[in-house]
This record gives C-alpha cells, sequence and structure tokens, in this order.
C-alpha cells in the first residue's frame, strides 16, 4: 500500500471489476465493429486497376488508420483481462517492474495500470 493507504477493500475492487469489465465490453464492441469494416476495406481495395493515386492513397491510409486502432484496441482488452487476473491472484496493484504499490488513485483513474507512476515515468523517457 502507499504511504496513509488502507489494503483494497471487496467493494472497492468490486468497483475496479465494473469499471474494467464496462471498458471490456466497449472495447470488445469497438474490435468488432472495426474487424468488419476492415474486412470491408481489404476485400474492396482491390488492385487499384482504374482508380487514381488519391484514391489508393485514402483507401491505403483509412486501412492503416483502421489497423492501428484495432491493434489499440485489442492491447486495451490484453490490459484488462490481466488485470482482472491480478485482481483474482491478488498481486493488483502492485508494480510489475519495482514491486511497490501503484497506488489506489492511479489505480481508480486508470485500472489497468501495472507499473507505479516512478516506473511509468521512467518507461517514458527511455
Amino acid at each position: 500500500m502507499g504511504e496513509g493507504e488502507s489494503a483494497w477493500t471487496t467493494a472497492e475492487l468490486k468497483e475496479v471489476l465494473d469499471e474494467l469489465h464496462e471498458q471490456q465490453t466497449h472495447s470488445a464492441g469497438i474490435v468488432e465493429t472495426m474487424e468488419i469494416e476492415l474486412a470491408g476495406l481489404m476485400r474492396d481495395s482491390g488492385d487499384g486497376a482504374g482508380q487514381d493515386q488519391a484514391d489508393i492513397g485514402a483507401s491505403s491510409f483509412e486501412r492503416d488508420h483502421e489497423l492501428t486502432v484495432l491493434s489499440n484496441e485489442r492491447d486495451k482488452l490484453a490490459q484488462i483481462e490481466r488485470a482482472v487476473i491480478r485482481i483474482d491472484d491478488g498481486t493488483y496493484g502492485v508494480c510489475e517492474s519495482c514491486g511497490n504499490p501503484i497506488g489506489k488513485n492511479r489505480l481508480m483513474a486508470f485500472p489497468r495500470a501495472t507499473l507505479c507512476m516512478t516506473c511509468k515515468q521512467r518507461e517514458e523517457r527511455r
């Protein structure tokens, strides 16, 4: 626990789990929609015959953007799954890098966090 913090209560963990499940449902919906849209883009892209360069470029940009968003949402789903596992096994709230507490305020704001602020800042500076 961080200085001045108490252990996680059952109610607090339920609140975090509810938030994670809400995020999971939202992200899963985005992934499903994007996979359908991306399949359509891939199917409609053809070989580019008869299209001008601007159309080909716009299609390529749109496809790349969709792939990036899809990748980010899949990463978010994996982070959510990891957070739920950590709650279940009792390691939630412990920094994966240094082993110190992450801090309740950070976790309430960002329940998928796996690093304390010090380690996160160190990682971002790299």
